[in-house]
């Protein structure tokens, strides 16, 4: 009896002791987790810096400050402003206080002070013409846009944005809207196959197509040697035979269409 209780105790003492080994071991597993976890939370926020304030500084002292956090600076655009003095920043992109990683690029707008520039009329001058004008008031051409506009001649400016004389805009660049060339329309060949001559060119003039080369079907002449020493004239009555461009074939309004009749 005595044995196998001793039996018993030591059976107990190596499960206790199994139990102790697997407790420690979670431990020290959770331990190691969280430690890498905040190793991790450490290490993203030593990239990440807080985006200061450069507004109203010069594009000099705005990359000095960028750089003293971490972080670069360039300027992009020109705004006008009637608060910010020319020469300073109006605005930045992301704004003050957002929070990025470390070398990220803040952009940055200049202010060109109070609008003193008067928006010129270029409706009716030429693309190119327009370009000088405002090249020359110190504004530039933002976007340029064509469509077929009928009246206007292609390359003819019809709409500006912002209009002439127009105040409070906020950057010196204008949109034009600028008349293209109109393209002629294209067409599918119908077939004239055996259709009298006359009436097909009616049809062709009526849709602004033309008549090209008319030529005799050469079978015509070498059948007949009567015929060969005098061909028969060309009419209106006269058949055709086949055309170029052919049947199905895609043709441009004002094509000349040349025909074999007989």
């Amino acid at each position: 009896m005595s044995r196998v209780s001793g039996r018993r105790q030591f059976y107990n003492s190596r499960v206790r002791n199994l139990l102790r080994i697997l407790w420690v071991g979670l431990v020290l597993l959770v331990v190691a987790l969280l430690s890498a976890l905040a190793a991790m939370h450490f290490a993203i926020h030593e990239r990440e810096v807080t985006v200061p304030d450069m507004l109203s500084k010069t594009p000099v002292e705005a990359r000095r400050i960028a750089q003293a956090n971490g972080l670069a600076a360039q300027v992009e655009r020109e705004y006008y402003s009637p608060a910010v003095p020319a020469g300073k920043v109006v605005s930045q992109m992301p704004p003050p206080g957002a929070v990025v990683r470390r070398g990220w690029e803040v952009r940055l707008a200049l202010s060109l002070g109070p609008q003193r520039v008067a928006i010129p009329q270029v409706v009716g001058e030429s693309d190119r013409a327009a370009a000088i004008t405002l090249n020359q008031r110190g504004l530039d051409v933002a976007s340029t846009a064509n469509m077929i506009f009928p009246g206007a001649a292609a390359g003819e400016v019809i709409a500006q944005d912002p209009p002439a004389n127009a105040t409070g805009i906020a950057a010196p660049k204008i949109s034009l809207l600028v008349a293209a060339e109109a393209q002629p329309q294209a067409f599918v060949m119908p077939s004239f196959v055996g259709q009298p001559l006359g009436s097909v060119t009616a049809t062709l003039q009526d849709a602004g197509f033309s008549v090209g080369k008319v030529t005799l079907q050469p079978e015509a002449s070498a059948a007949d040697p009567q015929a060969a020493s005098s061909p028969p004239a060309i009419s209106p009555a006269s058949l055709v035979v086949s055309h170029d461009p052919a049947p199905g074939q895609k043709v441009l309004q004002g094509t000349a269409i040349n025909f074999v009749v007989r």
